[in-house]
């Protein structure tokens, strides 16, 4: 009995110990980057005379944000596809409802994508 719980223990760390044998995939070839160091550090001094940061808590995106479209024309966009959003987002992920839509007919290779979504 005891020969056994040992020979399992064996077996177990030789199991595991060979799961690490493997070294990581590790890029060895050493970084070039594109900009030497000083166009780097002048691009970040430009960018700090802007006076803008991103990462602030008060930075609004859309500051300088313009619409092409009337509020009409998205709020009636938005109530033709909420059917479509609504079973996009149910339990089965919306499996149900594209499998009921009529798929395009196409020539050749043709990747996943909604029906009339933009490629």
């Amino acid at each position: 009995m005891n020969r056994k719980i040992a020979l399992t223990f064996v077996l177990a760390s030789l199991a595991a110990a060979s799961a690490f044998a493997e070294t990581p995939m590790v890029d060895t070839k050493p970084f070039k980057g594109a900009m030497t160091r000083e166009q780097v550090r002048s691009e970040l001094q430009q960018h700090r005379k802007t006076g803008v940061d991103v990462y602030a808590d008060g930075y609004n995106q859309l500051t300088d944000f313009r619409s092409t479209r009337t509020r009409a024309e998205v709020k009636a966009e938005f109530l033709a596809s909420r059917d479509m959003v609504s079973a996009l987002n149910s339990e089965d992920s919306g499996s149900h409802y594209l499998a009921r839509r009529e798929m395009p007919r196409t020539v050749g290779r043709q990747l996943a994508s909604l029906p009339g979504a933009a490629e």
